[in-house]
């Protein structure tokens, strides 16, 4: 596969994306976006992060777009997977967390884009022609709160003293996991999972698995992952 010239608008280019997300509907609902968009790009689908990295060790793509809290390997390890697999092909997270602690993470874990899925159809469009031309794109719903987080004009979240494996345990605690569930998941031991919950309450100040669950809820980690949220079809087709 050629390498992108970014000197070439997407459009002139046959390309090939690789979309990871777990629900059908919004895996539907964004291939028909892109590909009744005008753009020459193909689209090929992968209902889990490991079926998406069997695809990336086959071949290489010019963008993969992934669901950020995908079951077992979730979005933010797929990129990392990525990068060691093909070095400076592009990635970024399409999710139902605005939270900027999420658009923090997954740039710092090399996506060069990071798109809420109820973002208008425009958005999303708009954001894969930047990234493919080499650029970074962030919601404007979170690019505020973000940068107010870089520059330290906003105050410490909780969140950021956790790692993103023990932000993920936190999550499916809160989501109503059971350990063993949550060890089976992430392919880990139990024992595993117990040592990440500990840190985390020991990390957070937490003196209970009800105080954790509670805390989580607080800050957004409950079950909102887009299980009904097919991907927005609106706004204009070029």
């Amino acid at each position: 596969m050629s390498p992108i010239d970014p000197s070439q608008p997407p459009r002139e280019q046959s390309l090939e994306i690789l979309m990871a997300d777990d629900h059908a509907i919004v895996r539907e609902g964004l291939k028909r976006l892109l590909e009744s968009s005008g753009r020459p790009w193909r689209v090929l689908e992968a209902a889990s992060g490991f079926e998406a990295l069997d695809l990336l060790r086959q071949r290489r793509f010019d963008l993969g777009i992934f669901d950020l809290s995908m079951p077992e390997l979730g979005g933010l390890e797929l990129i990392g997977r990525v990068r060691e697999l093909h070095p400076g092909m592009p990635t970024m997270v399409l999710t139902m967390r605005a939270e900027e602690q999420y658009a923090l993470r997954a740039l710092r874990a090399g996506a060069r884009g990071f798109v809420t899925k109820d973002a208008a159809g425009r958005e999303l469009l708009d954001a894969v022609d930047k990234v493919l031309r080499g650029g970074i794109y962030v919601s404007p719903a979170v690019m505020d709160l973000a940068v107010m987080q870089l520059s330290g004009g906003a105050p410490d979240q909780p969140l950021q003293q956790l790692s993103d494996r023990e932000l993920e345990v936190l999550r499916r605690l809160v989501g109503g996991e059971r350990p063993t569930e949550i060890a089976q998941s992430l392919h880990l031991s139990v024992k595993t999972v117990s040592s990440h919950k500990s840190r985390i309450q020991e990390k957070l100040g937490l003196s209970s698995t009800a105080a954790l669950v509670r805390f989580g809820l607080e800050h957004g980690l409950g079950d909102d992952d887009g299980a009904s949220a097919p991907v927005p079809l609106d706004g204009p087709t070029p």
